[in-house]
């Protein structure tokens, strides 16, 4: 295609605290980029920007990294709209309702898991979204879970396994556990990126923090980074755990000890926060503030799922982070997308620079503060001209998405 010179930035973010305003958002006003291919080739002031084949005008608009969904479960059949319409009656979650999707998504054939999957797809990236990663575990047998990384390998490289989500219903635990730490391993490997774990003791549906170890410890056997699902309806090992054995991330991180705190600031597991779950769950939201003040890094994520947060919108996930976390509009954006990154332990996308992929979002509006201070308004979608994941790999699934738009 072709270099193209996107010029007319109102305010362009970076991430990269060296250039422009000498933030962490590393901001340029008046600013243009150039994209060769799928990489950023130059970014700077407008007046100084070099030829291109391609020129666009961006009138003003501000254009920002795309952001990094890192916490998805996008493989699913059917919905638990009554579950929602439960809790917010009152009811309680516990994790039991994982059980319907697992069994429509097991009833699902491909090629409806397929359509349903490139919509959502479609979906995330008309909300700004450029990468994101996948997890399975609404199959839980040894083929469903194969089959949903599978799927997902179609449109993103951040795979992740997540046979150990729950145990099955009728399932004995130590049978199950010793299915997902071999057969189910052994054949979900060559299909993930990361193996993960919901470690939860006040879940009776979950898995404590000895059963998780021996997930994580045969997933990393296996040659798979780590995740872990932790600390979501009460404190407990989750966190320690994850840090212990060098996590990329532990998500949730909504009861937290003050050792849990000081263990993530002090180490590289990245703390990634899903406040759609909180939105949807009626449940205390994390403490974002607390972990921010103590040096931990923080990502956010939308944790897409039919059960307990089925919004793909990173901006809504910005403006709850912004209103009921005490993040900051700039803390924010960065943990959408640069924290993102690093909870992927990525150093491609999250951040625009030379070199770097050229995975950009656009908002219909000045500044990045409209993200927060416009909640529910569609101001934001991704222009990348070949990014990874949901930015060009939608178009492999669905007709709707056989091209990323043009940039402008």
């Amino acid at each position: 295609m072709g270099s193209v010179l996107i010029t007319g930035i109102g305010e362009l973010v970076t991430n990269d605290p060296g250039v422009g305003d000498g933030s962490a958002l590393g901001v340029l006003t008046d600013a243009a980029l150039v994209v060769d291919g799928d990489r950023v080739a130059w970014i700077g002031p407008a007046a100084h920007a070099p030829d291109a084949d391609t020129r666009v005008d961006l009138g003003g608009r501000a254009l920002v990294p795309g952001f990094v969904d890192a916490h998805t479960h996008l493989v699913f059949a059917g919905d638990r709209a009554a579950e929602f319409a439960a809790r917010m009656a009152g009811a309680r979650y516990d994790g039991g309702g994982i059980a319907a999707t697992v069994a429509a998504t097991r009833r699902a054939t491909d090629a409806q898991l397929r359509a349903l999957l490139a919509a959502r797809i479609v979906e995330l990236r008309a909300q700004g979204t450029t990468t994101v990663e996948i997890k399975s575990g609404y199959g839980l047998t040894v083929a469903d879970e194969v089959r949903a990384l599978r799927l997902a390998a179609e449109v993103t490289a951040e795979t992740t396994f997540l046979g150990a989500h729950v145990v099955p219903t009728g399932a004995a635990r130590d049978a199950y556990l010793a299915l997902v730490t071999g057969e189910m391993l052994a054949a979900c490997a060559p299909h993930a990126r990361w193996i993960d774990v919901f470690c939860e003791p006040a879940s009776p549906h979950a898995f404590d923090g000895d059963e998780a170890r021996a997930v994580l410890a045969a997933g990393a056997a296996a040659g798979l980074g780590l995740r872990v699902h932790g600390n979501q309806l009460s404190a407990g090992p989750g966190v320690t755990l994850a840090v212990e054995l060098g996590a990329a991330s532990v998500d949730h991180c909504t009861h937290l000890t003050r050792a849990d705190v000081d263990a993530l600031a002090a180490g590289t597991t990245v703390a990634t926060l899903l406040p759609g779950v909180e939105f949807s769950t009626r449940s205390p939201y994390p403490d974002a503030r607390r972990l921010l003040d103590a040096g931990a890094t923080v990502a956010l994520a939308t944790d897409c799922n039919p059960g307990t947060s089925y919004t793909s919108s990173m901006p809504l996930i910005i403006a709850l982070a912004v209103r009921e976390m005490r993040m900051t509009p700039a803390e924010a954006l960065w943990a959408a997308t640069a924290g993102g990154a690093r909870a992927l332990r990525r150093d491609d996308v999250g951040v625009l620079g030379p070199g770097r992929r050229a995975d950009l979002t656009v908002l219909d509006a000045p500044s990045h503060l409209h993200l927060a201070y416009r909640p529910g308004v569609p101001i934001a979608r991704a222009l990348s001209p070949g990014g990874e994941g949901v930015a060009s790999a939608a178009g492999s699934v669905s007709p709707a998405a056989a091209a990323p738009p043009a940039l402008g």
